[in-house]
């Protein structure tokens, strides 16, 4: 199979889990429209981009060191701005989403509609 395989944006060298303001975007699986439509030059979100918008308000419930800024959600990808407060060990010999993800207190949203 032929995969379009992307440049890396990263800084060489440099340790994501120090510190700072970083942007991030989240896009959906075939950059499907799942979060909604534009109508008129607006974004209109269904229950699934309020369920994304939901999610992305509480990243500090769940990483407490991670503080959210501003943040917009388009149909099918969601820009925005985490600041990690401080550094936190992350990566394969400390923390592993795989291995011991944080303890979810509720769910932020539901399956798929």
């Amino acid at each position: 199979m032929n995969r379009h395989h992307r440049r890396s944006v990263r800084l060489r060298g440099y340790d994501y889990s120090r510190a700072g303001a970083y942007f991030v975007t989240v896009c959906t699986g075939n950059r499907e429209f799942l979060f909604g439509n534009i109508h008129s030059g607006k974004m209109v979100v269904n229950d699934a981009g309020k369920m994304a918008e939901l999610c992305w308000q509480k990243i500090p419930e769940h990483y407490p060191d991670v503080a959210v800024d501003i943040y917009v959600v388009m149909p099918n990808h969601v820009h925005g701005i985490l600041v990690i407060k401080n550094q936190t060990d992350v990566g394969a010999n400390n923390y592993s989403p795989l291995r011991n993800p944080p303890a979810r207190k509720q769910p932020c949203g539901t399956s798929r509609p």
